[in-house]
């Protein structure tokens, strides 16, 4: 017998009458969780997340890891909602470029700041717990002036959405009526901070984004905050101390069967599937982004030995170099400001920096000339 995880609610939308789906609280029962199923994948992710903290540790600076991963997370999750920014629009963005598709890129970049908020509140001994009212003034962030900003940021929904199809009545699914949703998602903060929880801190992250995704409590925006949570979780709970994994990568690599995984849950109970699913991505993202760390590192190292080796070198030249990784691409004007250093001072740093191969100079203008990191750009855009 399939295990039931909720029960359908009527519920009378757009002129129509269709079955929204109610979930059970967590965790799963009737039967309750098969652990042994997943115990081997669950130490395999733990295993990877360590290693991912252990390499990290290794690095001079765990910042310009930070700027590419949190920036990669947010493009990824935005990505899988369908919107089209890259990553070079993302730099150019914040070297202040002009760029062409300022909507979409604005939809990553308020997604980061979203993050820097919860990720700045979870630091803070008077900051908000991860709760309702956490994710809310995420949202808020998260839709701010973007395309979602007439979906009621910051605001649980009051209104029945649906996901899928034209209209509730041909919806892939259609998720719990808005009455349930403040209840819904207070069994959901109980289940986060149960006192002596049972199950792994991974499984309960698993758990959780599911669930999240299945109540569905806002008219946009979902699967972006479903996704942050897990990041949260992961600090919170102590398993990934810096948000230097991009699990999105693996979301959206695999966005059928993350879909597929999630519908299976409502429709047949399989919660064993999904936590499987869910941990094999840990593992993989993990893996990916300490290989991701190692590759950077090594260029990074070759490209600082090949400067220094360089009589021409002086501290400005050093300190350009050493911004790279947070500053992948600009403008002279751009240096002068950052390094706080004059335009011919700058200028000449850039040169030199041009003349050994490690930037390249994008437009073939006299003027308004537009440099880039580029190997360290296409390893990240890879």
């Amino acid at each position: 017998m399939p295990r039931i995880t909720g029960t359908d609610a009527i519920t009378t939308t757009l002129g129509e009458s269709v079955r929204a789906f109610v979930p059970y609280p967590l965790p799963p029962a009737d039967p309750p969780l098969a652990a042994t199923s997943f115990s081997d994948l669950n130490r395999q992710a733990e295993l990877a997340l360590a290693r991912l903290a252990g390499v990290a540790g290794l690095v001079p600076s765990v910042d310009w890891l930070l700027y590419s991963a949190i920036r990669k997370e947010a493009l990824l999750t935005s990505q899988i909602e369908g919107t089209q920014a890259t990553l070079i629009d993302l730099f150019d963005e914040e070297a202040g470029l002009k760029i062409g598709n300022a909507d979409d890129v604005e939809e990553v970049t308020n997604y980061l700041l979203a993050f820097r908020w919860v990720q700045s509140q979870l630091r803070d001994p008077l900051g908000l717990p991860i709760s309702v009212r956490l994710l809310c003034e995420a949202h808020r962030r998260l839709l701010d002036g973007a395309r979602g900003a007439s979906k009621q940021p910051g605001e649980l929904r009051r209104s029945q959405n649906w996901i899928g199809g034209t209209r509730p009545g041909n919806a892939a699914f259609v998720p719990p009526p808005p009455q349930h949703v403040p209840d819904l998602l207070a069994d959901l903060e109980r289940f986060i901070h149960e006192a002596a929880p049972e199950l792994p801190p991974l499984v309960r992250v698993a758990l959780i984004h599911a669930q999240f995704e299945t109540i569905h409590p806002f008219l946009d925006g979902n699967g972006r905050i479903g996704r942050l949570l897990i990041a949260a979780l992961l600090e919170h709970w102590g398993l990934l101390q810096e948000p230097l994994m991009y699990l999105s990568g693996y979301l959206k690599q695999h966005q059928s069967e993350y879909y597929r995984r999630l519908a299976q849950i409502r429709g047949d109970g399989d919660w064993e599937g999904w936590i499987s699913f869910f941990l094999e991505g840990v593992t993989k993202a993990a893996v990916e982004a300490e290989r991701s760390i190692i590759e950077v590192a090594s260029l990074i190292t070759a490209d600082r030995k090949r400067l220094l080796e360089s009589p021409k070198v002086g501290s400005v030249g050093y300190r350009l170099f050493e911004s790279l990784p947070m500053m992948p691409r600009f403008t002279v004007a751009h240096v002068r400001r950052r390094l706080e250093t004059t335009f011919p001072t700058a200028s000449a740093a850039v040169r030199l920096l041009e003349e050994l191969g490690i930037l390249a100079e994008l437009t073939g203008q006299k003027k308004n000339r537009v440099y880039s990191y580029q190997a360290y750009v296409d390893l990240l855009s890879r």
